[in-house]
């Protein structure tokens, strides 16, 4: 009953206008969030099993887990180039919009993959496949080069990497500047979008891709996509006014285009990594921010697919852990949400989600049976605490930034700054994934083979012992001591940080206060008029 209370009496601090595009958000992202699983999810497992098929047909050594992390990398790599667009575009452009067309175009990649496999005499698997054929056969997969996925992935990265970056930017055009508003509205979104998550990838698991195969279980995906652009079409402008980049505005449409395109994503990442590296108050954020999301989204799309395909025998079944890490996310926020007012920095939970990240240790020496789906779960459930540790930190750094940013003038007319610092972090994580990913892959594709994987018989402890325990003790070291750098942060839980009460310099930043102060009068300080000042003074900065 108190977390219900505490439900119902932080929907109640939203205005009415806020509730609406709330919840047409928060729908939108939850079919979103399901869509994205089973493309995900089968992606990984499609290409696990077309480059381990590949290598048994020509008889060559399998380089598996290279090509998953080159893949994977690339993707990330062209995420970064739709993060880095978003900055110049949601300042031109109606957020919900950008918003629209870019999932419209991933849905659209997503589709072409389907149409590829199928016009090359790709099948959903037949039934009893796994009982009529060795469970490496995969015969019923469309006949083409399993590199022309690399192209088609790519581009559905970009729209990817706006769409990821777009959403950590509407809370902020929601409800303003109001830490307190963002710290629950952020913990809101993401229980909803992990509850999405958590079913999307169980479903993907264990109905999907045994009914469908892997090939085909995202055709969800592309009808989902489309259902998400039409719910987010409903939401309001969100108080946008359109801000025209004067670059080259003295040269023709087409060269002014050209030329404003390449100069606004160097300005973006310019504007954003000024931002960060010269203030303490902010450098801190890049390990907080990025290296933990790095770690977080190489433990599912690096060490869970490793175990399933290697340990376990099974590809499908990495989509069961990440279920496992998506409930322990879920869980995260809703942490956040509940304790919000007596953790009121993000310090106390990253240093959580450091100490979470060392239970992966015991992976390097578990010798699990081969075919049996209860390990899985048992990895699911270990994920849950490390996930949890990382969501809370996530979901409580992104307010954190976006009530900071707030109320920072930026010099630049062409680029947000919270736009530019969100897309200088999110593509520093891409960066450094792109480059790790296949070089860690390559290692665990490498001991593998020096330990008889040719003939199904390799052993990559060794390798999961370095990729997975070194690797993330090195970062849980990097995390924890990137939280002792803002001033205030040495006690357990901090109050503040840099002496810095954020919502009252927002408002005051804004020059609301005396605003406040007339309305209070009235006894209520967090009423409508209140609210939608704070939110257009906000949204105008």
């Amino acid at each position: 009953m108190g977390a219900l209370s505490l439900f119902t009496d932080s929907w109640k601090a939203f205005t009415a206008s806020e509730k609406r595009n709330i919840a047409i958000y928060i729908g939108g992202i939850m079919l979103y969030k399901f869509g994205l699983e089973a493309f995900n999810g089968s992606i990984i497992a499609l290409c696990t099993n077309r480059y381990d098929y590949d290598a048994q047909l020509s008889g060559s050594r399998a380089n598996t887990f290279e090509r998953v992390g080159m893949v994977t990398g690339l993707n990330q790599a062209f995420q970064c180039v739709g993060s880095i667009l978003i900055a110049p575009l949601i300042k031109r452009y109606r957020t919900k919009n950008v918003l629209v067309c870019a999932i419209l175009v991933f849905g659209l990649c997503t589709a072409i993959l389907l149409i590829l496999d199928g016009a090359t005499g790709g099948t959903i698997i037949p039934a009893n496949w796994t009982k009529a054929h060795k469970k490496t056969d995969f015969a019923y997969y469309g006949d083409y080069n399993t590199d022309a996925i690399i192209p088609i992935y790519c581009v559905s990265g970009i729209a990817y990497g706006m769409v990821e970056l777009i959403r950590r930017v509407v809370p902020r055009d929601i409800v303003g500047g109001n830490v307190q508003k963002l710290r629950r509205l952020d913990a809101m979104v993401h229980i909803f979008y992990e509850i999405a998550g958590t079913s999307g990838a169980f479903c993907t698991a264990l109905a999907l891709i045994p009914k469908l195969g892997n090939n085909f279980s995202f055709i969800v995906t592309p009808i989902l996509f489309t259902c998400a652009a039409s719910v987010w079409y409903f939401m309001s402008d969100l108080g946008f006014v359109a801000h025209k980049p004067d670059v080259f505005s003295t040269q023709p449409t087409y060269i002014r285009s050209v030329l404003g395109g390449f100069w606004l994503f160097f300005e973006s990442i310019w504007t954003g990594g000024k931002i960060i590296f010269t203030d303490r108050k902010f450098i801190w954020l890049l390990p907080g921010y990025s290296i933990a999301l790095y770690g977080h989204r190489y433990l599912e799309n690096g060490v869970a697919p490793a175990i399933a395909k290697r340990y376990l025998g099974n590809s499908a079944w990495s989509q069961i852990m990440v279920g496992g890490s998506n409930f322990g996310e879920l869980l995260g926020a809703l942490f956040v949400f509940l304790f919000t007012q007596v953790v009121k920095t993000p310090i106390p939970w990253l240093r959580l989600d450091s100490m979470m990240l060392l239970i992966v240790w015991y992976l390097a020496f578990w010798y699990p049976p081969t075919g049996r789906v209860q390990d899985a779960w048992m990895v699911a459930g270990t994920f849950i605490p490390i996930s949890f540790g990382w969501a809370a930190g996530d979901v409580s750094l992104a307010a954190y930034i976006q009530a900071s940013l707030a109320r920072i003038e930026s010099k630049s007319k062409n680029v947000s700054p919270l736009g530019a610092v969100m897309a200088f972090l999110y593509s520093t994580y891409i960066v450094l994934y792109a480059i790790a990913s296949p070089l860690l892959g390559r290692y665990i594709d490498h001991v593998y083979a020096e330990t008889g994987g040719s003939s199904d018989g390799g052993d990559i402890h060794g390798a999961i012992k370095n990729v997975a325990g070194v690797h993330f003790t090195i970062i849980f070291a990097i995390i924890m001591a990137a939280t002792f750098v803002p001033k205030g942060s040495l006690s357990f839980n901090p109050s503040m940080l840099n002496n810095q009460d954020l919502e009252t310099e927002v408002k005051a930043h804004l020059g609301i206060d005396e605003l406040e102060g007339v309305i209070e009068k009235d006894g209520s300080p967090a009423s409508k008029e209140y609210d939608l000042e704070l939110k257009r003074r906000s949204s105008s900065v």
